[in-house]
Formats: C-alpha cells, sequence, structure tokens
C-alpha cells in the first residue's frame, strides 16, 4: 500500500486466508519481510521470530529468494536461517516441513546449476548450527524437505511467469497425499485445536531472547560498505595504469612492479576509507578487509606471473654461465656451486622488487622450485659431462688396445697372451690415471668415483676380449695363411725353390705345428697369468696319430668335450712335436666365458684345415712332371716321322718354341701351381678370372719392349745386331715374362704376409 510520505512495505505483521480452488484446505500465512524501515533498528527480530513461527506450525514454507542473492551472505537471509534452525531444535520436537525455495527473476544461468549451490548453502548452516545433546547427529531431511524452483521476471517475461506461477499452484493439489508436497504430516494438530497451538506456539518463541537481532544501523552499514566496496572494485579494473601493468607483465619482469602496484592499491583503500568513514567501524572494516582481499586476488596472478618470468630469467643465466665456466676449464662442482650462489643472490633480490605491501605473500615456493630447476639442469649437465668424458676415454682406450691385440694375435705365438695382459695393464693404468684426475673436479662419493674407475677397467678389459673373440672368427684363414707362407718360403723368408730334393713332409709337418700353435693361442681367452695346456692338449690329440686309451683299453679322444675342462694327458709324443711337456699334463678347466673356441671345434677346424692343405703337399710331392722311360722311349719310337718333319722345316721349330716360352710366362704369372694348391674348382674359378687380364698385361709388355727406343751404348747395339732375329725374340718374350712373373710374385707374397 502507498502512504502520503512515499512509498512503504506492503506486509505488516501476519496475515493469514484460504487458498481458493485448492483441495484440500489450505491455509497461507503471509510474512513480512527484512527489508521494512518501519520498525526501527529491532525490525529484524520480528522477522527472526516471524519466521520461526511459520517453520513451527506450517507443513509447507515457501521462501522468496532473488536469483542474483545466491551466494551471498546477508542477502540470501543466511544468518537468519541460522538462528531459526538453532532455536527450532531447542525448542520443538522434529516434524518434516517443507523448505521450498522460489527463485525469482531467474538468468540465464540453469536451475540445474543453481539448484546444488543453495542445497549446498542449506546444508552448509544446517552443520554449523550448535546442535542440542539429543539433536548432535540428526541430519537435516529429519527436519526439513528441500525444494527448488524458479520463475522468470515478470517485468520482462510476465507471460512465461504467470505459466510458471500456475504450474507451481498445481503442486499444491492434494499436497497431503503420500509423496505430496506436504512432507510426512507428522505431529499434526487438529483444526480445531490450532488456535491454541499457535497461540501457545508464539508465547514460547516470544519469550525467547535468542532471536533478538542487531541494531539497523548496522545493517545500513553492511549495505552501503558493501556498495563502496563494489565501487572501488570496478574502479580498480578500469584503472589504466593497473592495466597497462597487467598486460606488460605477460611479456617480461617489470622493474618496480611492488611498487607501482602497492601505490595503486593503496590509492584505492584509501578512497573507500575516507567514502566509509562515518559507517559502523566494525562493518566497515570487515568490508575494508573483504576489498582487499578481492583486489589481492585479482593482482596475484600478475605477481606470479612476474615471479615467473624472473625464475625462468634466473634459470637461463644460469645456464649461461654454468656453460661458460665448463668451457674457461672449471672444474664442474665448483663452477656449478658459484653459479647457483650468484644466481640465488639475484633471485633474492628481484624478488625484493616485486613485493606488494599489503600482502603477505611467501616467495619461498618460487625460489625452492627454482632451485629444484637448477639442481635438476646441474644433474643433466653432469651425467651428459660424465658420459663424455667417459665415452671420450673408452674410445681411447679402445684406440690404444684394438690396433695392437689384433697385430699381437695375428702373430700368434707363445708369448702373444703374456705381451696382450702387459698391453692392456699399461694401457688400463695410463687411461685410469687420466680418467681418476678428471673425476676429482665432479665432487663424487669415494664409492661412485670406485664404480666408474671400475667400469672403465672392464670397459678395457671388454675391448680386448671382443678383439679376441673377432679374431678367433678368423683363426682358419689365419692357420691357412701361415700355413702357406711357411711352406712357400724358406727359413730367411725367401720364396721357396722347389728343386724335387726337399723334404716335404717335414716342411709341410712344421708349417702344421705352426698353424696349431695359432689354434691353440686363439682357443682362449687368457688375461689371467695362469698357465693351461690347451697347446699341448690340441697336439697331442689332432698330430699324434695313436689314440690313447684308458686304462681299460678304450680310446679316449681328449678334444670330446664342449668345454677346456681337466684332462689328463700322458703321451711321449711331444718331444717328436717340439712341445717341452712331460709325459703327463693336466689342463686346467677354462670358464666358458673365456672360451673362444671349444675342443670339439678346434676338432672340426683342423680338419678343414688339414683338407684344404693338403693338394699343397700333395701338389709338390707331384712336381716331377716328366713321363717314365719306357714312356719317353715310346715317344721317339711312335714319334719319330714327326720329329723328321721339324728337322725338314725349321720354321715349326721357331713356332714351337715361341709357343713354349709363352705358355710358360703364362703358368708364371697365372702361378697355376699355386692357386690350385686350394683345390680343384677354387682354381679353375680363380684362373677363369686372371686369364684374360694376364694376356692383355703380358701382350702390352711385349709391345712395350719391341717399341722401346735403342740405347746409345755401341757395344751392346753391335751385340744385339750380330744375333739371329729367332734368338732375339725369345729374349724378349723370356724377359717380359720375368719381369711380368717377378711383379706377380711381388704381390703375392705382400697378399700372403697381409
Amino acid at each position: 500500500m502507498l502512504l502520503k510520505e512515499g512509498m512503504s512495505q506492503t506486509t505488516k505483521g501476519i496475515w493469514m486466508a484460504r487458498c481458493a480452488g485448492i483441495e484440500p484446505c489450505t491455509i497461507v500465512m503471509d510474512l513480512e519481510g527484512t527489508d521494512g524501515r518501519e520498525r526501527g533498528e529491532d525490525d529484524t527480530a520480528f522477522e527472526k521470530q516471524s519466521a520461526l513461527f511459520a517453520l513451527a506450525v506450517s507443513d509447507i514454507v515457501l521462501i522468496n529468494m532473488w536469483c542474483h542473492d545466491i551466494g551471498r551472505e546477508q542477502a540470501a537471509n543466511k544468518p537468519l536461517l541460522k538462528t531459526v534452525f538453532q532455536v527450532m531444535m531447542r525448542l520443538f520436537s522434529p516434524r518434516k516441513t517443507t523448505l521450498l525455495f522460489v527463485i525469482r527473476d531467474k538468468t540465464r544461468t540453469p536451475l540445474e546449476n543453481l539448484e546444488p549451490v543453495l542445497r549446498e548453502d542449506i546444508q552448509k548452516i544446517w552443520d554449523s548450527v550448535p546442535k542440542p545433546q539429543c539433536h548432535l547427529e540428526t541430519p537435516l531431511s529429519e527436519f526439513f524437505n528441500v525444494e527448488v524452483v524458479a520463475l522468470s521476471s515478470f517485468e520482462e517475461k510476465e507471460e512465461q511467469f504467470r505459466e510458471q506461477v500456475a504450474a507451481l499452484r498445481k503442486r499444491f493439489h492434494h499436497s497431503i497425499a503420500p509423496g505430496g508436497l506436504a512432507g510426512d504430516r507428522r505431529g499434526v494438530v487438529p483444526a480445531s485445536g490450532f488456535s491454541f497451538s499457535a497461540q501457545e506456539i508464539w508465547k514460547v518463541i516470544k519469550e525467547n531472547k535468542d532471536l533478538d537481532l542487531p541494531a539497523h544501523k548496522v545493517m545500513v552499514a553492511t549495505v552501503r560498505c558493501e556498495e563502496i566496496a563494489n565501487e572501488k572494485y570496478a574502479a580498480f579494473t578500469a584503472n589504466e595504469e593497473w592495466s597497462q601493468l597487467e598486460e606488460a607483465v605477460e611479456s617480461g619482469p617489470i622493474p618496480g612492479f611492488g611498487k607501482k602496484l602497492s601505490s595503486i592499491l593503496g590509492s584505492c583503500l584509501s578512497e573507500y576509507d575516507a567514502e566509509a568513514t562515518y559507517f559502523d567501524e566494525g562493518v566497515r572494516s570487515a568490508k575494508q578487509k573483504q576489498l582487499q582481499e578481492k583486489l589481492l586476488q585479482l593482482v596475484q596472478p600478475a605477481f606470479h606471473s612476474v615471479l615467473g618470468h624472473i625464475r625462468s630469467g634466473i634459470l637461463d643465466k644460469y645456464k649461461e654461465e654454468l656453460e661458460k665456466a665448463l668451457k674457461g676449464g672449471e672444474g664442474f662442482s665448483a663452477a656449478s656451486n658459484k653459479c647457483i650462489e650468484s644466481c640465488m643472490a639475484q633471485f633474492d633480490q628481484a624478488c625484493a622488487d616485486v613485493i606488494i605491501e599489503q600482502a603477505n605473500w611467501d616467495t619461498s615456493k618460487t625460489r625452492e622450485k627454482l632451485q629444484r630447476d637448477i639442481d635438476a639442469h646441474a644433474a643433466s649437465v653432469r651425467a651428459a659431462k660424465l658420459s663424455e668424458l667417459t665415452s671420450s676415454y673408452e674410445e681411447k682406450l679402445k684406440e690404444a688396445l684394438s690396433g695392437p691385440t689384433e697385430a699381437l694375435l695375428d702373430g700368434a705365438n707363445s708369448d702373444t697372451w703374456p705381451n696382450i695382459r702387459n698391453l692392456l695393464k699399461r694401457e688400463t693404468e695410463s687411461g685410469v690415471s687420466g680418467f681418476s684426475a678428471a673425476l676429482s673436479g665432479f665432487d663424487m662419493d669415494e664409492e661412485t668415483r670406485r664404480n666408474m674407475i671400475t667400469s672403465l677397467e672392464d670397459c678395457a678389459r671388454g675391448i680386448v676380449e671382443a678383439k679376441a673373440k673377432e679374431e678367433a672368427g678368423r683363426v682358419l684363414i689365419r692357420m691357412k695363411d701361415r700355413f702357406t707362407v711357411l711352406f712357400s718360403h724358406d727359413s730367411d723368408s725367401m720364396p721357396r725353390v722347389w728343386t724335387g730334393k726337399e723334404d716335404i713332409r717335414a716342411i709341410t709337418k712344421t708349417a702344421r705345428i705352426a698353424s696349431l700353435k695359432l689354434l691353440s693361442v686363439m682357443a682362449a681367452i687368457r688375461l689371467e697369468d695362469a698357465a693351461d695346456s690347451i697347446e699341448k692338449t690340441l697336439a697331442v690329440a689332432l698330430v699324434e696319430s695313436s689314440p690313447k686309451k684308458d686304462k681299460s683299453g678304450t680310446a679316449v679322444d681328449p678334444l670330446a668335450s664342449s668345454t677346456w675342462k681337466e684332462i689328463t694327458l700322458k703321451t711321449n709324443y711331444g718331444k717328436n712335436l717340439n712341445f717341452p711337456f712331460s709325459s703327463t699334463e693336466i689342463i686346467m678347466q677354462i670358464p666358458s666365458s673365456k672360451t673362444l673356441i671349444t675342443p670339439v671345434q678346434c676338432k672340426s677346424l683342423w680338419r678343414q684345415f688339414r683338407t684344404e692343405t693338403e693338394y699343397s703337399e700333395a701338389n709338390k710331392r707331384s712336381n716331377n712332371w716328366l713321363p717314365p722311360p719306357w714312356a719317353i722311349a715310346a715317344l721317339l719310337v711312335l714319334g719319330f716321322n714327326e720329329f723328321m718333319t721339324l728337322l725338314r722345316n725349321p720354321l715349326y721349330v721357331f713356332f714351337i718354341f715361341a709357343g713354349f716360352l709363352l705358355l710358360k710366362a703364362l703358368w708364371v704369372q697365372l702361378d697355376i701351381s699355386n692357386e690350385f694348391s686350394n683345390g680343384f674348382v677354387p682354381g679353375m674359378i680363380a684362373l677363369s678370372i686372371k686369364f684374360l687380364p694376364t694376356v692383355i698385361n703380358l701382350v702390352r709388355k711385349l709391345a712395350e719392349e719391341a717399341q722401346s727406343p735403342p740405347t746409345d751404348n755401341p757395344q751392346r747395339n753391335s751385340s744385339k745386331s750380330n744375333k739371329n732375329s729367332v734368338t732375339a725374340g725369345s729374349e724378349t718374350t723370356s724377359s717380359a715374362s720375368s719381369n711380368v712373373t717377378s711383379s706377380d710374385k711381388e704381390t703375392k707374397n705382400s697378399d700372403s704376409l697381409k
């Protein structure tokens, strides 16, 4: 209703009426709100009393709420509900009342999003209410059913508003039916006793002193101070200086950031104090604190962004300084510690420049994160440097050990493994000495240092073992090469000239024994200074002709095993083989990890070796290519006519002689006897490949000899002119063939030595 003085509250007291058109009979009470000014400073006391009265006597309580008030402390009546809940549990027994929250002027926010927030607020109010002993564990659902509906704005969507109100009205039809809106209907009072019951309930409520509310000036101060705070907050967000500062921090740190932002915040808070100075001090201080918290919450991302830029910049600077120090030759630990100390001091100085006076924000977490990042980078660089250092020394050891080890194994003899051990010891000690000195700059514990040195020593040992395994895979080729060299060269390493008087059996035996020594050297890795009898075992088992027998008379094969285990050898054959061992020897057991060639493999390799070298011996034994005497006599008798034909026509003799020289040159050039020493098929293949190039080479040399200019020696020229054409031709052919033969022989010998 309107008064002359202006607008007043529309509802005074509590109005009651019967609802028309709703069954069963339903009575509605209309309570006045909390925003009336007619009651003075104690106006909210009656509002609390009326609210508690409605909860005590009603089955359904409609609570009008503006949509924008959801989430607010005062406008959403949270203190009122808290007080009412507390007093209700103390004054009345539990009865199911339906709290129907009607959200007015619903915005675009869906009801599904608003309802959980409202229910959560009601539950928090219930949980925070001090409860009597009998209701400590009583849930909210024991007293209330909470329902939420929403109505659109009447002024903006009148038609939709009326439809929603009509739908809400329908929910009150038969509200007391099971599952209806009226709850469980416990403690129902008959209609005849309702008046008396309501009077008694109001009496109890009026006598309760817990429902007194603060003065009206507090509420005015609350509303006005909140408005001022909101205005200052909006002014701060629109402040151009703050906007520029917020935009600038995205690209990097800003000098004087803390002082600039503290000045802007101080101005905003000072303006609030100036406008709110005449309101209640408690409310004014509380709202100022809320404003300051909101402002700090607004600027906090910028503060953290500046700290992040500082942290990343210091981290990059640490990386640059550390890299520069390491390039300058400083030890890693000393360089890293010096850079860390310098960078952390710079970070602390930079943090002091971004501190905001109004905020008590701690930068220790950012400092700890920077320290972790620096430590992680230092650990990464340290690991990389250690890996690089280790790889460097491993590569040096590989260069120092691989080639010499291969050379020693190539010329395998009784001193091979002692020499390899000395080489390994010398190079390992040299590498470990330099490696240990380099590790001193990394400030590591003794155990880690010892483990890395041990790893380097194992690497050196592994290089030698790997090279030994690699050479063991080519042992058959090495044996054949050694046999070929010793068989085709004399004691002075000169090519052997076969006259037919040589003891081919002895030469073959010597060459095979030398190859057998090579096999024994390559059979196992002997990096420990311990004696073994592999060489003697191989000599007895492979060279001795008669098999050994045990006590029962059964033949014993010492190589019929996959490991070099203990084998007792009884033989007198060593003396004949030039091996200095007694008649009884025991071979020590060699681990499988140190075994390069097993006894069974040695036997197989020797069998293959003998098969492929038997042709050389047989070829030299059959080097007398002249036929037997009876065959020569038969040739003279049966070829008399052909012989006379040659005598009558000397031109035939010239062609035959020239052909003989040519064939002789080809024989020497192609080295046919040596090619067939490896077998018939390999010999034919080799000859087929070499035949055409050799013929071309021979013809070219003959042409060069024929076209060579005469010398200035008159005696030599006169002697040449006195010779007939046949002799000159034969000498030219012989000279060319000998030159080609000599060149080819030298190539062959160099290849064999390689």
